[in-house]
């Protein structure tokens, strides 16, 4: 019998939370019956695995992400567009290290197309519309993007700028003037 309160929702809501506490590696569903002290049995009654948690932990970042992303991109073009979608990111990312962690879970093909993934790559693609780039550019443009931003808050969250000047703001500050000025003049292939 199911235990009074628990549901899927919230035993992925309550696996993000302990992501962000111990990070996502870490979680399981052996961590998360610890965290409500009930046996691990019991947890099976509402997800299979510790992969359904994982995957719902990460889709659930995602749709975190991307509603974030909607709200800072309204109303917004250009430089101003850019540096919204990349500071949701990295706030996102500063606020829950272990959600972010789990946005990058790899998913199978029809749960990442079902999942808020898809409205991330198609705000990227809005933002970009107003460089002017047309494919296959555009799609080296969304894969820049990604990694750029991915690989400075992976280094910062891991402390590798903490230890030289100038601060880690300043450099976030001039990556984004950076990458307006490339999506501006975008070489010629």
């Amino acid at each position: 019998m199911a235990r009074v309160g628990l549901t899927a929702e919230r035993l992925i809501q309550a696996g993000a939370e302990l992501a962000d506490e111990v990070g996502f590696d870490q979680v399981t569903v052996s961590a998360l019956a610890r965290r409500f002290d009930v046996k691990v049995a019991s947890l099976y009654s509402h997800l299979r695995n510790s992969q359904e948690l994982r995957t719902g932990i990460a889709l659930l970042a995602l749709e975190e992400l991307a509603d974030r992303a909607a709200d800072a991109l309204a109303g917004r073009a250009g430089r101003d567009a850019l540096t919204a979608f990349a500071n949701v990111y990295r706030d996102y990312a500063r606020e829950h290290p272990g959600r972010y962690a789990a946005a990058r879970l790899r998913l199978d093909p029809e749960t990442a197309a079902a999942s808020a993934g898809v409205r991330h790559a198609r705000m990227t693609r809005a933002i970009l519309r107003g460089y002017d780039l047309t494919e296959p550019d555009e799609t080296h443009a969304v894969r820049m993007l990604g990694s750029v931003f991915h690989g400075y808050v992976s280094l910062e969250l891991s402390g590798g700028f903490s230890h030289s000047e100038p601060d880690s703001e300043e450099t976030w500050a001039r990556i984004l003037d950076a990458l307006d000025a490339l999506l501006r003049n975008w070489p010629p292939h």
